[in-house]
This record gives structure tokens, C-alpha cells and sequence, in this order.
């Protein structure tokens, strides 16, 4: 079957879009905020990582995969999302998100007919932990275990991608290796947790911690920091989030995933905010471009959200191992206007970059 046309992929992002609201008002609402709360607070981590991340993920991969039937995976997860925030039944959102993390899989398994290469592995294992997530969410009706398997999923995609550039530098076999080492402690982390939850979630931390040195190591982006403009926009990105990515690994190891620990919310969005944001701010440019033919060029002010979200994070997570829930609060209203900040710059950029080429388009109409 022939891939869905762009312009067709625009309402699929749009309402993804609506999830990611849910989640900030959802999550500033937690924090004591007086929002006009659209859904319970109990599905911010839904909304955000499995709606929300499930939308752009799938989406993104189903243009990649070039097949209509792969974009039934974003079109069910925003469903889901819709479905927590209309308040439908919670099974419901349940079922949908199992559909999306299903053909994700099935669409994982479509590119390892293609090609199997280290990369694609671990993508298809990324969706796989997505899929094994809302199982265990449906199947136990504790949100808890599902987020182990979700933070997993959100991971090993990104390193999957990451890996797959690694080809074009000189990485040595035993690092390769390595990382394989690093994903299985990840993932026996987040089965363990099922029956040994405090030890699972330790190992899983360990893992994470690993990742991130791994990729603080071999990742081009170390190489590319070097550059100018996009390209060095991008490697900050990743540098900074692979910070993020190994002070969640700390944090965890400290016991911050396990649920009620007191610094479980800074575990959680030193992953969440710091790393999978990060991604997302430094792939944006190319992202949209290829999912909605819709072009970003580059301007320095990219690095004022970039700077506002881990400035904000920073304050977050001071308020929450400083036991200062004052500090946590302003922390998380600041992360929400850094996430503002950053959809400014991206639509600014768009519609700049769109006047611009038709004044070009209109002066070589004159000459």
C-alpha cells in the first residue's frame, strides 16, 4: 500500500498535540497549579509518555516504513489520549494503546525483514517494550508497573536511532557489544520489577546510567558539538540530555523509581523532561520537515527554550531532593513555558522561513 500523503499526516499530529496539553495541565494541576484540568491527574504519565511520545514515535516511524496501515499505530495512541481526557471508559484507552504499540511492533517487524542490523533490533525491541507497558497496565489496572516498560520504550527508541548513526564513525566491536549488555540489563530491570520491585528498578537505573555513558562516548554528536549551526544545535541537545539521562540513572539507583520514593518525580523528569525533550528539541528541525513537509530553518533563538528547560528542570529537582515543594512547583510551571517557548520558535521559524521563500518565489517571478 502506498504511504499516506503529507498533508494527511497534519491532523494525525494535531491531535496528538491535544495529549500533550492534557499531560502539562495534568501535571501542572499536581503540583497545585489552577488549571483548567481536562482530565484526572492519575493519567499524566499516559498522556504524556504513552498518548503523547506513542503519537509522535508511530508517527514518525510509519513515514519511515512508507505503509498506510502503520499509521493506524499514532492514530490509535491519540485516540487513547482523547478517550483519558473525554473520561471514557479507562479500558478503553487501554485497548487503544495496546493497538498502537501492536502495529508499531508489527511495523518494527516489517523493517527486520528489510534489514536486520543492530539498530533496527533494538527499535523493534523499544516498541516491544511499549506493547509489554500497556499490557501490564491493562492486565494489573497499576499504572505503576507499566512505567518502567514506558521509560524503556521511550530509551532504547532514541538509542536505537542513535546507533544506527554510529555507523559512520570508527565504534569498536567490544562497544558495540556493550550496548547490547547495557539494553538487556535495561530490560531484565524492567521485568524484574515485577516481582522485586525495589532490585528491578536498581538494576534498570544501572542501565540507564550505562546508556548514557555509553552514549556520552560514542555518539557523533560528541564530534558534531564541534560544528555550527543546526548541527551543533542538535549534539547540545543530545549531549545535555544524555546528562539528564545518567542523573536519572543516579537518581534511581537512590531508589527515585520506586513508587512514593521522595525523589521519584525528579527521576522520572530528569527522563522524561530532560532526556526524551531534549531529543525532541534537537530533532524537530527534521523531524516536522519529514512527517509534514513543513520547513524549520535554524535560528540561534532555538537555544532560549533549550536553555529555559533545563534550567527549569534544574530548579524542579532542587525543590524535590531539597524537600522544598515551593521550589519543585515554580520548577514545573517553568517547564511548561519552556515547552511553550520551544512550540514558539518552531512555528516563528516555520512561518519566517515560509515568507521568505515566497518572496524569493516573487522576485524570480519578476525578473
Amino acid at each position: 500500500m502506498s504511504d499516506l500523503r503529507p498533508a494527511a499526516r497534519l491532523p494525525l499530529l494535531a491531535l496528538g498535540m491535544l495529549s500533550l496539553v492534557g499531560g502539562v495541565l495534568t501535571g501542572l494541576s499536581r503540583l497545585g497549579w489552577e488549571v483548567p484540568a481536562a482530565a484526572t491527574t492519575d493519567w499524566h504519565g499516559a498522556l504524556m509518555i504513552s498518548a503523547f511520545f506513542g503519537t509522535v514515535i508511530s508517527l514518525e516511524r510509519a513515514v519511515a516504513l512508507g505503509r498506510d496501515w502503520a499509521y493506524l499505530a499514532p492514530a490509535s495512541a491519540e485516540l487513547a489520549g482523547v478517550a483519558l481526557l473525554a473520561g471514557a471508559p479507562l479500558a478503553l484507552a487501554q485497548i487503544l494503546m495496546i493497538a498502537a504499540a501492536a502495529t508499531l511492533v508489527a511495523g518494527s517487524v516489517q523493517v527486520l525483514r528489510r534489514l536486520v542490523a543492530p539498530f533496527t533490533i533494538v527499535l523493534a525491541i523499544g516498541a516491544l517494550c511499549w506493547l509489554i507497558g500497556n499490557l501490564a497496565w491493562l492486565a494489573t489496572g497499576a499504572i505503576t508497573v507499566a512505567v518502567p516498560w514506558w521509560l524503556a520504550f521511550l530509551v532504547l527508541i532514541i538509542a536505537g536511532e542513535r546507533l544506527e548513526l554510529t555507523r559512520f564513525l570508527p565504534t569498536p566491536a567490544a562497544a558495540q557489544r556493550i550496548f547490547f549488555v547495557i539494553v538487556g540489563a535495561i530490560l531484565a530491570g524492567a521485568l524484574a520489577s515485577f516481582w522485586v520491585e525495589s532490585a528491578g528498578l536498581g538494576l534498570f537505573s544501572a542501565g540507564l546510567l550505562a546508556l548514557a555513558s555509553w552514549l556520552l562516548r560514542y555518539d557523533i554528536a560528541r564530534l558534531n558539538a564541534r560544528q555550527r549551526g543546526l548541527t551543533r544545535f542538535i549534539a547540545i541537545c543530545l549531549l545535555s540530555g544524555y546528562c539528564w539521562l545518567a542523573a536519572a540513572g543516579l537518581l534511581g539507583l537512590a531508589g527515585g523509581f520506586v513508587p512514593g520514593h521522595p525523589w521519584r518525580d525528579a527521576t522520572l523528569h530528569a527522563v522524561g523532561l530532560g532526556f526524551v525533550l531534549s531529543m525532541v528539541f534537537g530533532h524537530a528541525p527534521i523531524i516536522l520537515p519529514a512527517v509534514a513537509r513543513v520547513k524549520i530553518p535554524y535560528h540561534p533563538a532555538f537555544y532560549l527554550p533549550l536553555l529555559a528547560l533545563h534550567a527549569s528542570l534544574a530548579l524542579r529537582v532542587a525543590g524535590v531532593i531539597g524537600g522544598d515543594f515551593a521550589l519543585r512547583r515554580e520548577g514545573g510551571l517553568a517547564n511548561a513555558i519552556a515547552l511553550l517557548l520551544f512550540i514558539a520558535a518552531m512555528v516563528t521559524s516555520a512561518i519566517l522561513g515560509r515568507r521568505k521563500r515566497s518572496g524569493r518565489a516573487a522576485g524570480d517571478a519578476t525578473r
